[in-house]
């Protein structure tokens, strides 16, 4: 099928856009900690049957300790550390701004990728990676008086920030270990395994990133706010739908769509979520969406864009 890494690629878009208005509500409902320990927990059930069904093995089967290894390293980056900063930021910017700080994540996986693989990095990226923080810059700054005034509190734009790198690097990190996962599949594994590798391989992510914030929770001993968060109706369904369309579905998707599409071009669809979040936004929060905010989104999506040309 032609463009089906593409179409994936926005479905991916789209499944982050629901993910992005739930958590918000969850993690303002019980704390970002316990809602990444649900949605992670539930997550590796889903997926779990989902391998049960498909493979025959209700865990990632065939995988080796170099898998476990480098899916285990982009799991604690990009959930325990990426996802605890993008939840958090959600309290202190709200879910249009952590977002937009999303589109770093591109750019951030390419010093990654040049850092720890060798890639290059051409005077475009550089270019491109300056035009999505002048994007940004519009977004969240304003002029007053002759100063640039922040409009965000520095703390949630901070938490964005991290959440973006966290999400490059944890793809980069995860990249190889799926590499690793596919040299590892005996030649008589069933047909199948090689199509639910994604899926696998977010598996065993969302374990490591489990046992992670589990033991955060652990050493701050707040079990007691999860066994909360389990008896509160309202909480498990929040966290039953950003654990659907989040780890469950996005990320697994997001891996697909990699398979099928050039990283590039899959990346800038998949960075066009806070363009989709601006409907709900304004649908049903009835925010406001100033004129300087679109010209930010505008800039910081065409540097993703110009990042992934070459």
């Amino acid at each position: 099928m032609n463009h089906l890494g593409e179409i994936i690629s926005l479905g991916v878009a789209l499944s982050w856009t629901i993910t992005a208005w739930f958590a918000d509500k969850a993690s303002r409902r019980m704390g970002a900690m316990v809602t990444n320990v649900l949605r992670l927990v539930l997550a590796i059930l889903f997926l779990g049957l989902l391998l049960w069904f498909t493979v025959g093995r209700p865990y990632p089967v065939y995988a080796d300790g170099q898998t476990w290894l480098w899916l285990g390293l982009s799991a604690v980056v990009g959930y325990v550390f990426g996802d605890y900063c993008l939840f958090n930021s959600y309290i202190y910017i709200g879910p249009r701004y952590g977002q937009l700080m999303m589109t770093l994540a591109p750019p951030m996986a390419a010093v990654a990728g040049w850092l720890l693989l060798g890639e290059t990095l051409s005077w475009t990226s550089i270019l491109a990676m300056a035009i999505t923080l002048c994007g940004i810059g519009i977004s969240i700054l304003s002029r007053e008086e002759g100063h640039f005034k922040l409009d965000l509190p520095l703390k949630g734009i901070l938490l964005g920030i991290g959440a973006g790198v966290g999400q490059g690097v944890g793809l980069v990190l995860s990249k190889v270990g799926m590499e690793y996962y596919s040299a590892s599949i005996p030649s008589d594994a069933p047909a199948v395994m090689e199509s639910m590798l994604p899926f696998a391989s977010t598996m065993l992510r969302a374990i490591i990133g489990a046992i992670g914030f589990g033991t955060i929770l652990a050493l701050q001993k707040d079990f007691g706010k999860l066994g909360a968060a389990v008896k509160d109706p309202v909480a498990m369904k929040y966290a039953s739908i950003i654990t659907l369309f989040g780890p469950a579905v996005g990320v697994s998707l997001s891996l697909m769509a990699v398979r099928y599409a050039p990283a590039g071009i899959a990346s800038t669809l998949m960075a066009l979520t806070p363009v989709f979040i601006l409907f709900p936004e304004v649908l049903i929060n009835k925010k406001k969406i100033r004129f300087k905010e679109i010209l930010g989104l505008a800039v910081s999506i065409t540097g993703v864009a110009l990042f992934f040309s070459r």
